[in-house]
């Protein structure tokens, strides 16, 4: 974590607020949308207040995912919408009907099932771990990211790194890339039909756009399929030629050009896979016409997996042209994959140990105030020790003081180590199981001291009184000088505790 990570929050826990391709149209998710300009003031504003104290927002083509740290879940749910409202201008009462709130373990699962693939469109794809990678780099470096996200994001990673290593959940190697391409070459005319299997886009030209992550796997995996030519095409000619540059290292013949050259490699493609981030359309009706006047009647499919949309919606009317954006191809995707189930136990387990590795950090800060404050009465002690003998030399003094922390330290060393385990189990106890537990007391030590305890009791009141009685005796004072039972009882336990402590310094 950088230098300007949060540090703990205490008994807060994680409420997640999202938004995806599950719970919202896409005219929604591009609503809420946040440039990437905008995601370090997005997430500071999450935490510029009382209840939220670390935020981490995970931004992807069909997801918008708000992370935070919370002591309170209303008052934190309450600020994570106002703040989604006041940052993208959509009301609350617009927003409401299409988020997910996730709390506390959930929210933990939820990232989890992410990093994994397991709540993706394409089910199993590894895209999103480079997105979630990313989206904790950003607010790490913004400094909204604490102990919690920390710890919570780096299981996830794990997780997800986990799942498709153990796991042949992407054996078909699926990322929304490819899922688009393949359903793209259904649209194609016969002659696709006619090329071979391994090599379906032979004879055929695209356009990337963009010089991104999405669009450098969008680039090899059409040429993968046999491309005869890619044009790569970005705002930043500069990247643009970088990633054309790699294309042709593949052996796929490649070349860029800016957007402004848009319109006339549309005249030439085949198929375009448009994934900028850019706010606002890149491809538009305008730009689509020119191309398809100088055409031959031929398909045009264009594969749009930005958010917002690259390409203008209104190209989908023109004739001859095929447009799969996020929404078209969110019909189009399927559920189940080639070990799932085997993919969900390993996200089981890394949750039950998060939860426990958290449970027994949630235990720490009581463990430290525990000894702080065994350290304070030690200290007072030994300053009302150092009053009343003023006679003694400092070597023995020096020699009580380590007895006395000696002692201290043994009575809290077990205390600790099962505070952390006990929390680690998340079993609810007794206070006297707890006590029993904390100290480690053999079994039926509790019970069968409670049980003499109340046999003796009317004995035990007796004999105190009578040594009460017998001590004023020796001292010369009348018998009718009154003593509670309390206070009798009191000083019999006192003589008693004094001899169990010098027996157990001697032994020591």
């Amino acid at each position: 974590m950088s230098s300007s990570t949060r540090i703990g929050t205490g008994s807060a826990s994680v409420l997640l607020v999202g938004l995806s391709f599950r719970s919202a149209p896409v005219s929604m998710l591009e609503k809420v949308n946040v440039a990437d300009s905008e995601m370090s003031k997005l997430q500071l504003a999450l935490v510029d207040n009382e209840v939220i104290s670390e935020s981490l927002v995970l931004s992807t083509c069909n997801r918008m995912e708000f992370y935070t740290v919370s002591n309170a879940f209303h008052s934190g749910l309450d600020h994570v919408v106002e703040t989604i409202s006041n940052m993208t201008g959509v009301t609350a009462q617009e927003l409401e009907p299409h988020l997910y709130v996730h709390y506390s373990n959930a929210a933990a699962e939820h990232m989890l099932n992410v990093a994994s693939g397991l709540d993706s469109m394409v089910m199993g794809e590894q895209q999103i771990i480079g997105q979630l990678r990313s989206a904790y780099q950003v607010a790490d470096e913004t400094g909204t990211v604490g102990r919690t996200l920390h710890d919570l994001t780096q299981r996830a990673l794990r997780t997800g790194k986990r799942v498709h290593t153990e796991t042949s959940i992407d054996s078909a190697g699926a990322s929304m890339v490819s899922f688009a391409v393949d359903r793209a070459l259904r649209f194609f005319d016969s002659d696709a039909q006619r090329t071979s299997a391994q090599r379906p886009l032979e004879g055929k030209r695209a356009v990337i756009v963009g010089a991104g992550a999405m669009a450098s796997l969008a680039s090899t995996y059409v040429g993968r399929l046999g491309i005869d030519h890619v044009t790569v095409a970005n705002r930043t000619v500069a990247r643009a030629e970088n990633l054309a540059a790699h294309a042709v290292e593949a052996g796929v013949s490649a070349h860029a050009i800016g957007l402004e050259g848009i319109s006339a490699a549309l005249v030439d493609a085949d198929i375009v896979v448009s994934a900028t981030g850019a706010v606002g359309n890149v491809i538009t009706r305008a730009h689509t016409e020119e191309a398809l006047r100088q055409r031959s009647p031929r398909p045009l499919v264009m594969c749009d997996l930005s958010m917002p949309r690259d390409v203008e919606q209104a190209v989908a009317e023109l004739d001859q042209v095929t447009l799969l954006n996020i929404e078209e191809l969110t019909t189009m995707a399927g559920e189940g994959v080639e070990d799932e189930e085997s993919a969900r136990e390993i996200v089981a387990r890394e949750l039950e140990e998060f939860l426990e590795d958290q449970r027994a950090q949630a235990v720490v800060p009581t463990v430290k105030a525990m000894r702080q404050k065994a350290a304070d009465v030690v200290a007072a002690e030994l300053l009302q020790l150092e009053k009343h003998t003023p006679g003694m030399s400092e070597l023995d003094r020096r020699e009580v003081e380590r007895t006395v922390r000696r002692v201290v330290d043994k009575l809290l060393h077990t205390p600790t180590v099962q505070a952390k385990r006990l929390s680690a189990d998340g079993e609810r106890v007794t206070y006297t199981d707890a006590l029993a537990a904390l100290f480690n007391l053999p079994m039926g030590t509790v019970e069968s001291v409670t049980e003499a305890r109340s046999q003796g009791a009317v004995t035990a009141s007796a004999a105190s009184a009578a040594t009460a009685r017998g001590a004023v005796g020796a001292l010369g004072l009348g018998s009718e000088t009154a003593l509670s039972d309390s206070a009798q009882s009191g000083i019999a336990q006192s003589g008693t505790a004094q001899r169990e402590t010098l027996q157990g310094e001697k032994n020591d």
